[in-house]
């Protein structure tokens, strides 16, 4: 069943009343709900334009189409990301860009996979590879290992995080009863090291796993730093 089936439906006819202020704000906002209830998947222009109650048809005076809504969508959530003034520290400086991203990414959990994986051009969608290029430039790595610390950096960031939002483990930290069910299962697998760390693996805390992940890449990025220097 579409979510958003009980929106009001176009009108046919003259144009629905409000359709003439329709601005590209609205209908992004629009398509986070139709995401936030239902996912990406059910994103289309006739998904959106029955949020707003207008004609699918007058969307496109904003918008080329649905893949330009899904790049619209990633550029305000990256616009928002409040990224930290640069100290001059690169350690402290990518791990503060690097959670401010989360932040961001968690706000609408289900939108999280267009921030981390739509390829932007835009002012807002390059902002946060500016910041981290900046903090390696700063602190005296040459562009082109820039350009892979900075990629290597990224990837963690986005297959720690798609992990976390469309992946990661139902039995968390607190659900005991699952947590239980999993470990038992790891227990019985016939495997002797995944059983050893049976009571590890059945549980999942995802700030923890972040901030160890984090702290691997700034390692190797700390390793790199002063082997180009």
């Amino acid at each position: 069943m579409d979510p958003v089936s009980n929106s009001a439906a176009p009108r046919r006819g003259r144009p629905p009343k409000g359709a003439a202020q329709l601005s590209k704000h609205a209908i992004v906002e629009a398509t986070l709900k139709v995401i936030d209830a239902d996912g990406i998947g059910a994103v289309s222009m006739r998904s959106v334009s029955r949020v707003l109650g207008v004609d699918a048809k007058s969307l496109y005076n904003h918008v080329d189409g649905k893949e330009d809504l899904l790049d619209a969508v990633a550029e305000r959530l990256l616009g928002t990301i409040e990224l930290p003034p640069l100290t001059g520290d690169p350690e402290a400086d990518l791990r503060a860009i690097a959670y401010a991203f989360r932040e961001r990414a968690l706000t609408h959990p289900e939108a999280a996979p267009l921030v981390l994986t739509r390829q932007l051009a835009s002012f807002e969608g390059l902002a946060p590879v500016e910041a981290v290029l900046v903090a390696l430039r700063d602190a005296g790595c040459p562009t082109s290992e820039a350009v892979h610390l900075l990629r290597a950096f990224v990837a963690t960031l986005i297959g720690t995080l798609l992990r976390e939002v469309n992946a990661g483990p139902t039995y968390g930290t607190t659900d005991t009863a699952a947590i239980a069910q999993r470990e038992a299962a790891l227990t019985n697998s016939g495997l002797p090291a995944v059983t050893d760390a049976a009571q590890h693996l059945a549980r999942f805390d995802a700030e923890a796993e972040y901030e160890f992940a984090i702290g691997l890449a700034l390692d190797a990025v700390a390793a790199r730093l002063a082997r180009s220097r």
